[in-house]
């Protein structure tokens, strides 16, 4: 491999068409049809390098930003889009509670505090992501599988080729605007696999604006973290 490329890994499967991708973290997943030799698939990835080594650096420049969350009295955590303050209590009929504009967290539970905010965004997320699968699924003709909100390490959402759509518990984190645009932009893939015009037309025509809401994204994902 020649060293002025990526690095990059590798997964191949039925797909009929390659598709690059930019994790979260920074490393390059190349999703490949079977038929793809390792020589093609480098070929295109030096074809794509630019636009890679570009898309790395405007992350690590994002990156640059991020918000690391303290577990204390006043520190800011985001639910929708907003930022709600953290108050430690000695005691209330739930671990964590949004209340009056607040996060109220049993002081008790301070050292556990990051799964404990994850438990609360997984259960706020299945039915409100639900709801809106289901109020655009008429709009893009697609059926759904099974919905799943969990850790999906470096991406916001996937969809199985199965059908079925796994959204990352911190999409809670986002606006509702931004909320609806991962669903939507999830939703697309049961039409088309990749990210090609035909996709984004597809994105387009339910969500005129959506270049708005993906660009919201871009800027502001990595401070969506606990």
């Amino acid at each position: 491999m020649s060293s002025k490329l990526p690095a990059y890994t590798v997964k191949r499967s039925k797909r009929k068409t390659l598709s690059i991708y930019i994790e979260r973290d920074g490393s390059v997943l190349v999703l490949a049809p079977e038929k793809n030799t390792d020589a093609e698939i480098e070929t295109i990835v030096n074809q794509k390098s630019y636009k890679i080594f570009k898309h790395l650096a405007e992350r690590d420049e994002l990156n640059a930003t991020r918000t690391y969350r303290e577990i204390a009295n006043g520190e800011s955590f985001l639910y929708l889009g907003r930022n709600y303050r953290l108050q430690l209590v000695k005691d209330q009929d739930v671990c964590l509670k949004l209340k009056d504009g607040h996060f109220y967290l049993l002081k008790s539970l301070k050292d556990e505090a990051q799964e404990v905010f994850k438990a609360f965004y997984r259960e706020k997320a299945l039915p409100r992501i639900a709801s809106r699968v289901d109020y655009y699924k008429g709009q893009l003709g697609v059926t759904p599988g099974v919905i799943r909100i969990m850790e999906l390490q470096n991406r916001w959402a996937s969809c199985s080729r199965k059908g079925d759509l796994n959204f990352h518990w911190k999409c809670l984190m986002a606006p509702l605007t931004v909320l609806d645009y991962i669903i939507v932009h999830e939703m697309a893939h049961l039409i088309h696999e990749n990210h090609s015009e035909a996709f984004w037309n597809v994105v387009d025509k339910v969500l005129p604006d959506y270049r708005e809401r993906k660009t919201w994204l871009k800027f502001n994902g990595a401070g969506m973290d606990l």
